[in-house]
């Protein structure tokens, strides 16, 4: 008969490697420049990339917190009105934690399943489940 730490330990020899790895998550620091009225965020493409989400959901989400209108031009978000760095990056931050990182495993392994009319945020690290309030 086999005992328990032995099925665990065959059990964790099937797993991923990615799932033993602890890195650190790290959101690239938004680079803000003020021109006028408009507020220029030069590194909006760099930004979703790492978060591996669409760029349109990320725009939608900082153009509503803004309460302003944003496009985006090449690798760049153009939003306007004046918003300083620190704000940016709290909202970003914010992004992050609803709509990135797993509320179940703590890990940005997740995306966005969009199911009829409900968003949910799928972990593929823990494969939990998560509903979501829309952009």
């Amino acid at each position: 008969m086999i005992d328990y730490w032995e099925m665990l330990k065959r059990a964790r020899k099937q797993l991923p490697v990615e799932v033993f790895k602890h890195k650190r998550f790290e959101v690239p620091d938004p680079i803000v420049s003020i021109v006028g009225s408009r507020t220029i965020l030069h590194n909006f493409v760099e930004i979703c990339d790492h978060l591996n989400r669409d760029r349109q959901h990320l725009l939608k989400f900082l153009s509503r917190e803004m309460a302003t209108s944003g496009v985006i031009e090449g690798t760049r978000a153009i939003f306007q009105g004046n918003f300083q760095h620190d704000v940016v990056k709290r909202l970003i931050d914010r992004y992050v934690q609803e709509y990135v990182i797993c509320p179940i495993c703590k890990r940005p392994d997740t995306r966005i399943v969009k199911e009829k009319r409900f968003h949910f945020l799928v972990c593929e690290a823990c494969g939990a489940r998560s509903s979501l309030r829309p952009v």
